[in-house]
C-alpha cells in the first residue's frame, strides 16, 4: 500500500533518537528527546490560493527537513511510525 498525502501535507519519517552523548555516555530511553529532523517520504500536490492557482509544496521526496517539536500527527503505517504534517509546519530543508 502506498499513502499519498493530500493538499499541502507531507509524510516525514522521523530520525532516530540519539542513544549516546558526544562524550560517549548512554542516554536512558526515558530521557531521550524525539528528534525534530527527518526524511520526506511523500508529498501532496499543494494547495490552492484564493484565485484557484496551485501552490506546490516546497519540498520533495528524499529531502531532509527540520520541523517544530509539536508539529504533525504521528501515525503508524504498515508497522512504521511516521508524521503527517502541513508544509507550513516545516522550518527548513537542510544538507549535512
Amino acid at each position: 500500500m502506498t499513502l499519498k498525502p493530500l493538499g499541502d501535507r507531507v509524510i516525514v519519517k522521523r530520525d532516530e533518537a540519539e542513544t549516546k552523548t558526544a562524550s560517549g555516555l548512554y542516554i536512558a530511553s526515558s530521557a531521550q528527546e524525539k528528534p525534530q529532523t527527518g526524511i520526506v517520504l511523500a508529498v501532496g500536490e499543494g494547495k490552492r490560493d484564493k484565485d484557484g492557482n496551485l501552490i506546490p509544496v516546497p519540498v520533495k521526496e528524499g529531502d531532509r527537513v527540520l520541523y517544530g517539536k509539536f508539529g504533525g500527527t504521528e501515525v503508524n503505517i504498515e508497522g512504521e511510525d511516521v508524521l503527517i504534517m502541513r508544509a507550513d509546519d516545516l522550518y527548513g530543508v537542510y544538507t549535512a
